[in-house]
């Protein structure tokens, strides 16, 4: 099926701003795994430990009692942090450190806070 093919039930349609927006649209894929990436972030024990990454770099253990949860909680959301790329960790001797993984998600977390403090 072609566009010209398809009823939008539309009254005014811009085709300049379609065009334009259409050239610089991101892949399809890409769309998908954006998705993915904010429904990781649909989650409030995962943005828990976000915003407690972000303030330190902390073991399974110190999330689990700041955050009142048992270490296999915490472990479970950090994997699919780590999946997502979002959180990244480090052995010293037998204790595995998590921290962000990068800016980029330092920046998520703290504009998003602070979008929701602008009410």
């Amino acid at each position: 099926m072609k566009d010209t093919d398809i009823n939008y039930d539309c009254d005014v349609i811009h085709p300049d701003i379609v065009e334009k927006v259409k050239v610089v649209m991101p892949e399809e894929s890409e769309l998908y795994d954006l998705s993915d990436f904010f429904k990781v972030l649909g989650d409030s024990t995962r943005v828990k430990i976000l915003w407690a990454l972000d303030e330190s770099e902390m073991c399974v253990c110190d999330i689990a009692v700041l955050l009142n949860m048992t270490k296999s909680a915490v472990s479970h959301q950090l994997k699919s942090l780590r999946s997502a790329n979002l959180v990244k960790n480090r052995k010293e001797g037998k204790v595995v450190f998590y921290s962000l993984t990068d800016n980029h998600v330092r920046e998520i977390v703290e504009m998003g806070l602070e979008h929701i403090r602008e009410k």
